[in-house]
């Protein structure tokens, strides 16, 4: 049994969407808060259970019998090391051969303030006992492309990556490695996956894409990370985000969104989302 948690999200369903294209519906189990939320997967098949990170009494029922489980990092920044830890548990006590996290790229040596959670969930893997594989994504795509319109509105975009390049890559192409590494018949205890895209850019080459495309006229504007993190908050982020997007792009600048490696192109056996691909779909 493949049990994949936070299956009502963007990236769960999609890893659900690539294992369904690989193993049969029924020995899939779609874990989620909401199960209502996820009822199109079991019309198809796929077994829906509760499991809500912050109750670990839910978790148990989620994994009997399963298999594999893969822990998809939570998004309540701040929460998420006790959270993982409650599935980390549950997992163990459920007799999980395997347990794959969503981690982030370069965790261990990353600058972004981000990987601190990261970084202490792997230790938790380590010291749990139960075999565990690492995949450490990089930046999605999609994280940058909510921004087009008011960046066209206004005839620049925003940031503080200064020249730091980004080999960022579609949420699919993450969601189908961990698929490939859920549904893969070879032992994948131990391996530590560091996922990105084929090519990397600049915030100043995002900006000329999207200029190219649309036939607007686009600059980038590169801000100082706390003058950023103001304009985010004026913009009507609450401070935690508007704190993690101004640290993340600082974080670029520094080289901790950028990797070479194309472990990820390689895992899933084509080459990752093209950035003008995922603009154009952005643009549409």
């Amino acid at each position: 049994m493949l049990v994949v948690t936070g299956a009502s999200g963007q990236l769960g369903r999609l890893v659900i969407a690539s294992l369904l294209d690989r193993v049969p519906a029924g020995e899939i189990v779609a874990a989620v808060r909401d199960p209502a939320k996820v009822q199109d997967l079991a019309a198809r098949g796929v077994q829906v259970r509760q499991a809500d990170y912050d109750r670990p009494d839910t978790l148990a029922a989620a994994f009997a019998g399963a298999d594999k489980v893969l822990l998809v990092s939570g998004n309540a920044v701040g929460q998420r090391v006790p959270q993982h830890r409650a599935v980390i548990d549950a997992a163990k006590r459920a007799g999980a051969r395997l347990i794959a996290y969503t981690s982030l790229l370069h965790a261990d040596t990353s600058p972004l303030p981000l990987a601190a959670e990261h970084k202490e969930t792997e230790a938790l893997l380590r010291a749990s006992g139960v075999p565990f594989v690492l995949l450490r994504n990089g930046w999605y795509t999609e994280n940058y492309l909510g921004a087009i319109e008011p960046a066209l509105q206004h005839g620049a975009l925003l940031g503080s990556a200064g020249s730091g390049r980004i080999a960022s890559a579609a949420r699919a192409d993450y969601a189908a490695a961990a698929a490939a590494v859920l549904a893969a018949r070879d032992d994948q205890a131990g391996k530590v996956y560091e996922l990105a895209g084929d090519d990397a850019y600049t915030l100043e080459d995002l900006a000329a894409e999207i200029a190219r495309q649309s036939g607007q006229p686009l600059a980038y504007r590169d801000l100082p990370q706390q003058e950023y993190k103001g304009v985010l908050l004026q913009i009507g982020l609450p401070e935690g985000l508007a704190e993690l997007v101004s640290s993340s792009d600082a974080g670029a600048a520094q080289g901790g969104l950028f990797d070479d490696g194309r472990q990820l192109s390689k895992l899933i056996g084509r080459p990752t989302t093209p950035l003008a691909a995922s603009v154009a779909r952005a643009l549409a």
